[in-house]
């Protein structure tokens, strides 16, 4: 018989503690000369053992700085933080690649047996770390996300457009887990660091996270002001932000078109249908005029088809171009973070 394992209940292993789960935050920074202070005092409280609000025990074991060569003096903050804190590790990059590159790149060097992503703006509050820990291990979640409780401390205009491009991507372009997302997350620290390394340039952090997350939560927090300092995020990079994510969701977008094709090519032949009758009966048109808007029809939806069926085949080549793994190998989950329950073992029968 082929020895399998499954969880059972054991009086000893209900007198073992949960062992103190490893989190590793990653921050990207760009404009944070005056903002990274102020968070990492909230940091520093942090160091320790900590107690999540359900008895989890965790400990911030590093905190990431990804310097993505911002306009202002970060660096020279960065550096100064890592003098004065042990646990705060400086990732400097050799130019500004943007937000969702330079989180890939502190997520690849993190150690953590979760990593936590924030801002650097303050919105984030990392008193909120033990919430999203707690959501993880009661629902078995290999991601949670912040689901934010109040409007983002942005402009109208900005919320508005972000409430429409989310609503774009979870109704015509979400074919992965992810739904929705925020940059306030916390993912198990294997899967991170493989997404890290799998992913290739120009691809979308969250849709490169639902290629192998298979359980996906949320957590309600609060988000907080912006620290003061002006957003690093003009119309032309908010803009370039979301079409990197409609190009990340792969042929998804093009599927549509090939729909259209077919609604056009239907639309078509019921035409013809319809103007046949329309001469069998007696019925005066144009001439010239019935042919024409014919052929228009069906020649659009063949060609706008033909568009959706090219579009698989080069979705094949972006999705291999942008690293998307065919399968992703990870350790037994019952030795992992989530398998680390007091009361219960895997053992062989």
């Amino acid at each position: 018989m082929i020895p399998y394992a499954r969880t059972v209940s054991d009086p000893q292993a209900d007198q073992q503690p949960e062992r103190t789960h490893r989190i590793s935050v990653v921050t990207p920074v760009y404009k944070g000369e005056h903002t990274l202070p102020g968070l990492a005092q909230e940091m520093t409280a942090l160091m320790g053992e900590q107690v999540t609000p359900d008895g989890h025990r965790w400990v911030l074991t590093e905190w990431l700085l990804v310097h993505d060569n911002g306009p202002d003096a970060s660096a020279d903050t960065m550096a100064a933080l890592a003098r004065e804190h042990d646990f705060v590790r400086p990732i400097w990059l050799s130019r500004n690649y943007g937000q969702h590159p330079a989180t890939l790149a502190g997520m690849a060097s993190s150690s953590g047996d979760w990593i936590v992503t924030l801002d650097e703006d303050g919105q984030h509050n990392p008193a909120d770390i033990g919430r999203f820990l707690d959501v993880a291990l009661n629902e078995n979640a290999q991601l949670v996300y912040a689901a934010p409780t109040n409007e983002p401390p942005h402009g109208a205009l900005r919320n508005l457009a972000s409430k429409g491009a989310k609503w774009v991507f979870a109704s015509f372009l979400a074919g992965g887990a992810v739904q929705t997302f925020q940059s306030y997350r916390l993912v198990l620290g294997e899967l991170g660091r493989s997404v890290a390394a799998y992913a290739g340039a120009g691809v979308y952090l969250d849709v490169a996270l639902g290629w192998v997350v298979d359980r996906i939560s949320h957590v309600d927090v609060e988000l907080r002001e912006e620290g003061g300092r002006p957003s690093g995020y003009s119309l032309r990079r908010l803009l370039s932000h979301f079409w990197r994510l409609v190009l990340s969701s792969g042929t998804r977008g093009l599927r549509v078109v090939s729909g259209l094709g077919v609604v056009f090519g239907l639309a078509g032949i019921l035409f013809a249908i319809y103007l046949v009758i329309s001469v069998s009966l007696g019925r005066r048109t144009p001439e010239g005029w019935t042919s024409n808007m014919v052929v228009v029809l069906l020649s659009t939806g063949a060609i706008l088809f033909s568009l959706g069926v090219i579009a698989e085949y080069i979705g094949v080549a972006v999705g291999m171009a942008m690293g998307k793994p065919p399968y992703l190998i990870i350790s037994d989950p019952g030795n992992g973070p989530l398998g680390r329950r007091p009361g219960s073992r895997s053992i062989p029968r």
